[in-house]
Parts: C-alpha cells; sequence; structure tokens
C-alpha cells in the first residue's frame, strides 16, 4: 500500500479525526510499518443488544491507489487489530466492529464494489470496509442491514454516516 498523503488525503483523515472526537471516541495515530494510521475507539453497551457492549473501532489510513487487493488487505489487517485490543472476551456479551478505510485520491471502481458487497464476519466481530475519494468526499461502504448481527445494524449506520458520510 503506497501511503503517500496528499493534501486531499490529509484533509479527508483529519476530518474523519474531528468527526470521532465529537462523537466521543478516543482518537490517536499510529504508525503501521511506516504509514500513520488513524484510529477511533468507542464503546457502547446497550439493553436492546441482549445486555452487550460493542467495541467499535474506525482505523483509517491513506492509500495513493485503493484497490479491491489493498482494502481486502487492509481489512484482515484491522480485523486482527481489534480482535487482539478488544477480542478475548467476544461473544461473552461483547461484541467487536471496525470500519477500515483507505483513503486515496484514485478508487478502482473494484474496491468500491468489493466494499458496498456486504460486512466481513467473524464470531462476535464485524468489519464494514470504507473506499473513500479524497478528491469529492465519496465513501464506499455496506450501509445495509445483515443478516448477522443485525441487531447492531441502525448502530453500525448511524456511526459509518457520521464518520464517513455517504456524500
Amino acid at each position: 500500500m503506497d501511503t503517500t498523503a496528499t493534501e486531499p488525503v490529509q484533509a479527508y483523515l483529519t476530518a474523519t479525526g474531528e468527526r470521532l472526537r465529537a462523537d466521543g471516541c478516543e482518537v490517536r495515530i499510529e504508525d503501521w510499518g511506516g504509514a500513520p494510521v488513524l484510529i477511533g475507539y468507542r464503546g457502547d453497551f446497550k439493553l436492546r443488544w441482549m445486555a452487550t457492549k460493542m467495541h467499535l473501532f474506525t482505523i483509517a489510513a491513506p492509500a495513493a491507489l485503493v484497490t479491491a487487493d489493498a482494502l481486502q488487505s487492509f481489512t484482515a489487517t484491522a480485523m486482527d487489530y481489534v480482535l487482539a485490543r478488544k477480542g478475548q472476551l467476544r461473544g461473552f456479551q461483547n461484541g467487536v466492529a471496525v470500519f477500515p478505510a483507505l483513503v486515496g485520491t484514485q478508487i478502482d471502481p473494484a474496491a468500491s464494489t468489493w466494499a458496498q458487497q456486504g460486512q466481513q464476519v467473524k464470531f462476535a466481530a464485524v468489519a464494514r470496509p470504507v473506499a473513500v475519494d479524497a478528491n469529492t468526499g465519496t465513501a464506499a461502504a455496506y450501509r445495509g442491514n445483515p443478516v448477522l448481527g443485525i441487531i447492531y445494524a441502525a448502530h453500525l449506520r448511524s456511526k459509518l454516516n457520521a464518520y464517513f458520510p455517504a456524500v
């Protein structure tokens, strides 16, 4: 993944960090193999979720070209990251979710298509990948209601729309 952060990419990542903070997320920048990665975290507990806590991570990184392969790889890395941080007790009144986002100025249509097809699911963990065109602000992601994890769907859609507006 080429992590060249052009001005539009950096501006989008900065604005995303501000949206995350405004929603009460803990926000930080981490170095992932020489690439600056924006990480936001929040935990929410709701009785209507069968008294479970949802640990939601938003992980966004710059990419000169966002391809389906790059987004799939980044999604797998982001899922591994969140499972290592908060996934030890998942399924025991805990779940984890992640919005892995690659932000670039060139988006391969296959990346947008893949992101919109559905969420990636593991036991008590979901990922909703996001392909962001920093030039237009367009964010391609799955915003539907899945069969697995339906009780969290409205919450995840609301947060996805807040952090990555569809434009």
